[in-house]
């Protein structure tokens, strides 16, 4: 293990944070900026379904540039460009429609890039350390997380315009994060390294959708579950389980503490057991606690459901990036950009499924359907499992990384 290696795996893990602080200070203050451009409750889910779906090109896009540059430069120079749109976002004023519909469109193309590249250097990373670290990266997404939710809080506490919460922010992540991107490390594949997945993607090789498909379904099922905590929580506990407005605001910050514990620990539970043992008791986890959201007779049942859900889901999304770079060792870059767009697809199935099941039938009943999307991810698992290589083994392996063509060309 080397200086370089570490550097580089401190500097993407400060990349996931920025990023988790950025997308949870607008997600979590979308009230404001709907009072602040008086954007009606009609067109409000037009500029929401807008930002994933532009994220999805934005992420179909980057597996055409990677081609010509490497993931390391386009994640140096995206992550500004989402910290400035978020920015562009809270400096507008009443009745500047049209200037949120740019900011929002320049952040969710940036962040589709973002997010693949992230990733795609996250799955060369382990590859060079050649065991699991996936889920630490994804811990430092959550971790910001938590602290943009908390910033945003304090902000609508002490009614501050959004530009002033968000411009200290900007100010600090990202000359922070533009200093950090100097060692981000690039990875290869395997020289010489054969494929033995029948039909997979060799060194140089393509990605056959059909072997990825399965992965596609996980990342899609892990986030309508995770959609359905984010979007729905507050209102099934207070309109379903009875809770109280100041109680309702608890359930997805537990999520997220869980959610971060577990990805913390996660890469150690990898490495002990394995990802198919790890992603099947994660979806037995995640599945057992939408059952209790379900049958919750009261609050504080509720929420023991959504810690459960925290601790289950948490693992699946890494491990399914991580996953997509074993199938595909020669395209993995490829793999993660396609991969992560279900991502998306997933976040926008979620939150009108759940509300149109809930209004039609119950919100109680609209729980089991993520439910049994995750217990089915169960039935996935074997695509977790490493792929043998031409040494007969199935663990993961250092590999050679880059360390001469970072973003900066160092």
């Amino acid at each position: 293990m080397t200086d370089v290696l570490r550097r580089g795996r401190a500097s993407l893990a400060f990349g996931f944070f920025a990023q988790g602080v950025a997308f949870a200070l607008l997600v979590t203050r979308i009230p404001a900026v709907q009072d602040r451009y008086g954007v009606s409750d009609a067109l409000l889910p037009a500029f929401l379904a807008a930002v994933p779906v532009l994220a999805g090109i934005g992420s179909v896009t980057t597996e055409q540039l990677v081609k010509r540059v490497r993931p390391s430069r386009l994640l140096r120079w995206s992550q500004p460009v989402v910290l400035l749109a978020l920015l562009g976002v809270g400096a507008g004023g009443q009745g500047q429609v049209a200037g949120l519909a740019v900011a929002l469109g320049v952040f969710g193309l940036a962040v589709g890039a973002l997010d693949a590249s992230m990733n795609m250097l996250g799955v060369s990373l382990q590859r060079s350390y050649g065991r699991s670290i996936m889920l630490s990266f994804h811990a430092a997404y959550s971790l910001g997380g938590i602290l943009g939710a908390s910033l945003a809080w304090a902000g609508a506490h002490w009614h501050l315009a959004l530009w002033v919460s968000y411009l200290p922010v900007v100010a600090v992540l990202l000359p922070a994060a533009l200093v950090g991107s100097r060692w981000y490390v690039d990875g290869d594949p395997v020289p010489g390294r054969e494929d033995h997945t029948d039909g997979g993607a060799g060194v140089g090789g393509g990605v056959v959708f059909r072997l990825l498909l399965p992965l596609c379904l996980v990342m899609t099922f892990a986030y309508i579950g995770d959609s359905t905590v984010s979007n729905w929580s507050a209102k099934y506990l207070k309109d379903v389980l009875g809770g109280s407005e100041q109680l309702a605001t608890v359930p997805y910050n537990v999520y997220m503490v869980t959610t971060l514990a577990g990805r913390a620990l996660g890469d150690f539970g990898v490495r002990r057991f394995g990802a198919v043992a790890v992603v099947r008791l994660g979806s037995l986890v995640a599945a057992g606690g939408f059952a209790v959201v379900a049958v919750a007779p009261g609050a504080w049942v509720g929420m023991l459901g959504f810690t459960l859900l925290g601790l289950g889901l948490c693992v699946v999304v890494p491990q399914t990036f991580a996953a997509a770079g074993r199938l595909f060792p020669g395209a993995s870059d490829a793999a993660v950009a396609r991969l992560n767009i279900f991502n998306y697809v997933g976040f926008l199935i979620g939150s009108p499924l759940v509300g149109a099941l809930g209004d039609a039938w119950s919100y109680r009943g609209a729980m089991l359907v993520p439910m049994v999307l995750v217990l089915v991810t169960m039935g996935y698992a074997r695509s977790f499992a490493p792929q043998p290589d031409r040494y007969g083994g199935g663990h993961e392996r250092p590999r050679t990384a880059d360390v001469g063509r970072g973003s900066n060309g160092l």
